[in-house]
């Protein structure tokens, strides 16, 4: 579809530049018969007429070849003024439209050395016929003043030109833009919520694997311990069931009725419900606090709660110890949270691989905080995090929602 515009634009060029050669034609013959009383002109009104054919032809071409069309009608009007026609506007016309397409196609710099240049040789070819007759003003004034008309309406076209192609890209710019800043806010919005999945599915899978696997081996010998374990791992998959519902309400439209009912992030209020469900899977944790409570921002929250979730939650699937420790440190602007398990990890995730220390720290660093996982020196391994006590992340506003 674009080549068939292409097409028809660049015909429709063509037929207006031969309608504009045949127009000129007419004004040359006709500026070659008229006659100023008292004026001696040649009376043969064929040579002009010529030489303006001549330029006409070339002007057929002067929207690819602007200088080389300039310079030919620069000799014809040469040519014709040097035998003694006065240089008129209706004799100036192939010229003048010349010199149009050069300030219009070209820079500013070359329309000038070819207006002033075009202006000097009609003057000195219109004077060396008559050098003190009359009509002075008519031969040397006039030119320029015809001449100057193109140059400007050139000039103003070769602007406009600029402008709409400038404008043209930033249009185009600013449409880029928005198609990568819309790629780029979806990728965000997914790898939130993948990470808000796999907390959630790790935690509380690995919970309820424990659940299971202790009341397997409780059943023969203590019925009423495992039967216990089942009514806890019974709270666990609906716990687990009722966040994965708040988070897959995410993708919810906003025009969902069952939208308002979605349960609010969780935050470090909800810690002694995760301390009691770690506790039926067999794990003890013991949780502390050094300073003063302060509120939190709700992105600071809810990372401070996925990232103590999901270091217990590899405590439970990879520590050998029975006992873990939550510790939080409140500062005058920053919180910092420990979580250690007393037993070496049977086995240790890398310290740069694996879901759950990439979910941490890309959480950590999303609030504007730092993680740091690895094995202690008196064994047992470590999760500490630094987070500002109030976040300007761009996920805040998500993580309030």
């Amino acid at each position: 579809m674009t080549t068939s515009l292409d097409r028809s634009t660049e015909r429709s060029r063509r037929v207006m530049s031969v309608a504009m050669v045949m127009a000129l034609l007419p004004c040359v013959a006709l500026g070659a018969v008229l006659r100023l009383p008292g004026i001696s002109q040649p009376q043969e009104s064929w040579p002009p007429t010529v030489l303006a054919a001549v330029a006409c032809v070339a002007l057929l071409r002067a929207r690819d070849h602007p200088r080389t069309v300039a310079a030919v009608a620069m000799a014809c009007a040469v040519a014709t003024f040097a035998q003694g026609y006065l240089p008129t506007p209706l004799m100036l016309a192939p010229l003048m439209l010349a010199l149009y397409w050069v300030a219009a196609e070209t820079d500013r710099r070359t329309a000038r050395v070819f207006g002033l240049g075009a202006m000097a040789v009609v003057v000195i070819a219109a004077m060396l016929d008559n050098p003190g007759g009359n009509l002075v003003l008519l031969r040397t004034v006039g030119p320029v003043l015809w001449l100057l008309l193109p140059l400007v309406g050139g000039s103003r076209a070769r602007l406009r030109t600029a402008y709409l192609e400038s404008v043209q890209a930033r249009a185009a710019y600013a449409e880029r833009t928005r198609e990568e800043e819309a790629r780029l806010r979806v990728a965000e919005e997914r790898m939130r919520i993948a990470r808000e999945l796999h907390d959630v599915v790790a935690h509380h899978m690995a919970v309820a694997n424990a659940q299971a696997g202790t009341a397997r081996h409780l059943v023969p010998t203590r019925p009423e311990q495992a039967l216990k374990l089942l009514d806890e791992l019974t709270v666990s998959t609906s716990s687990a069931l009722i966040e994965l519902r708040a988070t897959v309400g995410v993708l919810r439209q906003s025009g969902d009725p069952d939208a308002e009912s979605l349960e609010p992030a969780p935050g470090l209020d909800r810690l002694p419900d995760l301390v009691s469900t770690c506790a039926g899977a067999g794990l003890d944790v013991t949780l502390s606090t050094d300073g003063e409570p302060r509120p939190l921002s709700p992105g600071v929250d809810l990372t401070a709660y996925r990232i103590i979730q999901e270091a217990l939650t590899n405590v439970t699937k990879h520590g050998t110890g029975q006992g873990a420790e939550v510790r939080l440190t409140y500062e005058r602007t920053r919180l910092l949270v420990s979580v250690t398990n007393d037993g070496a990890p049977t086995a240790p995730p890398a310290a740069d691989g694996g879901y759950g220390l990439m979910g941490m720290r890309e959480r950590a660093h999303s609030v504007g905080g730092d993680l740091r996982a690895g094995p202690r020196p008196q064994g047992g391994f470590e999760v500490t995090t630094v987070l500002p006590l109030h976040s300007l992340a761009p996920e805040e506003p998500e993580a309030a929602a």
